[in-house]
C-alpha cells in the first residue's frame, strides 16, 4: 500500500518529463525542417546566360526590351553602310549601350521600390507554438471569465503596417532614388555619345585608309607604265639596265605597301562591325561615304566649356549622383529620429487539442487590435552616426569627382578646339603640296624622256606625290575625327 502512495507521487513527474522532451522534440524537428527548406525556396536558379525580357511598363523598358531581343544582330548587312546607318545599327545591337539601357530601367525599378516604402503594407502572417505548460488562448475581457487552455495554439493574422513618421528617411531615400535614376539616363546619353563618336572616327579612319589604298594602287599603275617605258627604252639601246631594276624595287615596295595598308583597311572594318554590335565577316561590308572638309566652326574655349557643362551626359549623371549622395546623407540621419507607425492586425487565434474548456468557450477566436508604436532609438553602438560618417566622407569623394570631371572637360576641350584648327591648316598646307606634287612629276618625266632627266629624280617625285596624297587623305580623317571629337567633348550628339 506504501509502495503504491510512493508510485503515485513518481508518476505525474515521469509524464513531465516525458512530455518536456517531447516538446524539445518537436522544436527541434520545426527548427530542422525550416532549416532544410531555407535553401530550397527556389527550386529553379535564374540561369545567368539566358536571355532575360519582360513587359514594358516605361519608355526606357520599350527601348530595352526592343534592343535586347532584336533579331537583327545576326542578320547580314546587305548594301552599303553609310555612317548613319552604321549608328543606327550600332544603337540598336551594341551590347555596352544595351546594358546600360538596362541599368537604368534597374535604376528606374529601385526608385519604384524606395516610392513603395512610403505606402502601408498588408501581409498575411502565421504561426504555431507549443508550450511547456498549458495557455489560455485569449486573454480574459472581463473578470472571472472561462476560457481555453492548451499547449498547442496556432494563429493567422492580416496584418496592416503604415509608417507616419520616419525622420525623413523615407522622403529622402526616394528623393535619392529618383536622381540616382536620373543619373542613369545621363549616363546612357554619354555613351551614346561615345559610340556615335568611336563609330565616327572609325568610319572616318576607313575612308581615309581607301584613299591611302587607291594612291598607293595609282602609284604602282603609273610605274608599271614607267617600267613598260624604260623596257621599251632598253630595248632600244636608249635607257640603262640599273634604271629598270630602280623602277622593279620601287613596284615591289609599292606592292608590299599596299598590302600593308589594305591589312590596316580590314582591321579598322572588323572594328566597325565590332561597334555595331552584328556578327557578320567584315569582308562582306561595302563602305559608302566621301571624304569631305566642313567650315571651321566657332572655337573660343571658355564658350565650349559652358556648353558641354550644360549638356555632357557624364557631367549632369555626376551632378545628379552628387546630390542623391546628399540625400542619403540626410537618410542616414534619421536614424537618430524616432520611427512613429501605425499597426493593425485581425485573424484567428485557435487550440489545437485544448486541455481545458470553460462553459461556453470555443477553441478558436477571432483576435484584432490596432494602435499606434513609438520606436525611439537610444544606443545602438554608435551605428547611426558611423552611417552619417560613411554617407558623409562618399559624399565629399563624389564633390571631388565632380571637379575632377570640370577640369577634365575644360581640357578635352581645348585639346579638341586645338585639334581641329591645326587639321584645318594641316588641310591647307597639304592640297597645295599636292598641286606642286603634280606637276614636279610631270616636269621630271617629261625631262627623262627627254634624255634630260634622271630616274632617282623621277622616283624621289612619284614617292613625294603619293605622300602628299597619303598625307591629305589622312589630314582630312584627322580633321573629321577631331570635329567628332570636339562635338563628343561639348556634348552634341549629331555629327
Amino acid at each position: 500500500m506504501h509502495h503504491a502512495k510512493i508510485v503515485k507521487k513518481i508518476m505525474p513527474a515521469s509524464i513531465v518529463i516525458r512530455k518536456i522532451r517531447a516538446s524539445r522534440t518537436a522544436i527541434l524537428a520545426i527548427v530542422a525542417c525550416t532549416m532544410a527548406l531555407a535553401g530550397c525556396a527556389l527550386t529553379q536558379p535564374t540561369d545567368p546566360y539566358a536571355p532575360i525580357s519582360r513587359m514594358p511598363y516605361t519608355a526606357m523598358d520599350q527601348a530595352v526590351v526592343a534592343s535586347a531581343q532584336r533579331p537583327g544582330r545576326s542578320i547580314p548587312i546587305r548594301g552599303s553602310l553609310t555612317l548613319s546607318r552604321a549608328i543606327d545599327i550600332a544603337l540598336a545591337n551594341n551590347p555596352e549601350i544595351a546594358a546600360v539601357q538596362w541599368d537604368t530601367a534597374a535604376a528606374e525599378d529601385r526608385q519604384q521600390v524606395a516610392q513603395a516604402a512610403a505606402w502601408p503594407t498588408l501581409s498575411a502572417e502565421a504561426g504555431y507554438g507549443r508550450n511547456l505548460d498549458a495557455q489560455r488562448l485569449i486573454p480574459t475581457r472581463f473578470n472571472g471569465e472561462p476560457g481555453v487552455f492548451d499547449r498547442d495554439i496556432y494563429r493567422g493574422d492580416l496584418v496592416l503596417r503604415f509608417p507616419l513618421f520616419t525622420g525623413g528617411r523615407i522622403t529622402n531615400e526616394i528623393r535619392a532614388a529618383e536622381l540616382l535614376a536620373q543619373s542613369e539616363q545621363k549616363r546612357l546619353a554619354r555613351t551614346h555619345e561615345e559610340l556615335v563618336f568611336n563609330l565616327a572616327s572609325t568610319f572616318y579612319a576607313l575612308l581615309s585608309q581607301r584613299e591611302v589604298i587607291r594612291s598607293l594602287e595609282f602609284s604602282i599603275s603609273a610605274m608599271d607604265e614607267h617600267h613598260k617605258q624604260i623596257a621599251d627604252l632598253l630595248a632600244a639601246q636608249k635607257a640603262a639596265r640599273v634604271d629598270l631594276l630602280r623602277t622593279e624595287v620601287r613596284i615591289a615596295d609599292l606592292r608590299q605597301n599596299l598590302v600593308r595598308e589594305q591589312n590596316a583597311l580590314a582591321v579598322y572594318k572588323r572594328l566597325l562591325v565590332n561597334l555595331m554590335g552584328v556578327d557578320q565577316d567584315a569582308e562582306t561590308i561595302a563602305i559608302d561615304g566621301t571624304l569631305v572638309t566642313e567650315p571651321e566652326p566657332e572655337l573660343s574655349p571658355d564658350n565650349l566649356t559652358i556648353t558641354a557643362l550644360k549638356r555632357r551626359g557624364d557631367y549632369l549623371s555626376a551632378r545628379a549622383r552628387l546630390e542623391a549622395q546628399a540625400g542619403r546623407v540626410d537618410a542616414a540621419r534619421a536614424g537618430s529620429w524616432p520611427v512613429v507607425n501605425l499597426v493593425g492586425s485581425y485573424g484567428m487565434k485557435g487550440a489545437a487539442s485544448p486541455e481545458d474548456e470553460g462553459n461556453a468557450t470555443k477553441s478558436e477566436e477571432d483576435v484584432g487590435a490596432v494602435g499606434v508604436t513609438l520606436t525611439v532609438p537610444l544606443f545602438e553602438g554608435g551605428r547611426t552616426a558611423a552611417q552619417v560618417r560613411q554617407e558623409r566622407a562618399a559624399l565629399a569623394a563624389a564633390q571631388e569627382r565632380l571637379r575632377k570631371l570640370e577640369l577634365q572637360i575644360r581640357r578635352e576641350v581645348e585639346t579638341a578646339a586645338l585639334n581641329v584648327r591645326s587639321g584645318n591648316a594641316r588641310i591647307e598646307a597639304i592640297r597645295a603640296s599636292i598641286a606642286q606634287a603634280k606637276e614636279s612629276l610631270r616636269i621630271e618625266r617629261m625631262k627623262y624622256d627627254l634624255g634630260s632627266g634622271s630616274l632617282t629624280d623621277v622616283l624621289d617625285a612619284q614617292s613625294a606625290l603619293l605622300q602628299s596624297e597619303t598625307n591629305f587623305a589622312r589630314a582630312v580623317a584627322d580633321y573629321r575625327i577631331a570635329l567628332a571629337n570636339l562635338k563628343l567633348a561639348t556634348g552634341e550628339n549629331s555629327l
